[in-house]
């Protein structure tokens, strides 16, 4: 994984030990109230953060899926948008979602363009884990060949918007990923155009 000055910082010390991950604590305004430990902010009820979501499209219109990895303690091997996390406090929604991209794909996001936000509460039934989250829509290209980090990302696919509505039908997919897509569409229509679909 590349070494950003948010990486350096939030996820290493000094002597190599794993510090706690922090997450900014936010309002229904989405108006930042305080900071909280990772895994503790999703610990029922769940504490509500700032979360973002992206979602690449290839020059055909179809959308970047990623698996997430099976060693990942939430939502592990279940299907998502092509990228999704946490800013860290003080961090622009918009860097973070370049900047965790490039760090779970690969690649660095073209086009890439706020699509608004949306706020929810998502029980995960597999870990017991909440999602109170008030996440920023990012949609955008992916236009170089992708170099998934195999700690995050398990696989990834292109899919058509019929293809997804196949896949969602079978296959288990992140407990977020519709209410996330929904709220993009207007921007995914916008950047794909009306003959992809979406």
């Amino acid at each position: 994984m590349p070494i950003t000055p948010a990486t350096a910082t939030h996820n290493s010390s000094s002597n190599g030990t794993a510090e706690a991950i922090l997450l900014e604590l936010v309002d229904e305004n989405g108006t930042t109230i305080g900071t909280a430990e990772k895994l503790s902010a999703h610990q029922p009820p769940g504490l509500l953060h700032r979360a973002f979501s992206v979602f690449l499209f290839d020059e055909q219109g179809r959308l970047l899926l990623q698996q997430r990895a099976l060693g990942k303690y939430h939502s592990p091997g279940v299907w998502s948008n092509t990228c999704c996390g946490h800013p860290y406090p003080g961090e622009a929604p918009f860097a973070a979602a370049a900047r965790r991209t490039y760090e779970e794909l690969g690649i660095s996001p073209t086009l890439l363009a706020e699509a608004g936000t949306v706020r929810y509460n998502h029980p995960d039934p597999e870990s017991g884990l909440v999602e109170q989250e008030y996440n920023h829509l990012f949609v955008g290209m992916a236009q170089s060949a992708l170099a998934p980090d195999p700690e995050e990302v398990g696989d990834t696919a292109y899919v058509t918007a019929a293809e997804l509505a196949e896949r969602h039908a079978k296959d288990p997919f992140s407990a977020w990923f519709m209410t996330v897509l929904d709220a993009a569409r207007p921007a995914v229509r916008e950047l794909t155009g009306p003959s992809a679909g979406w």
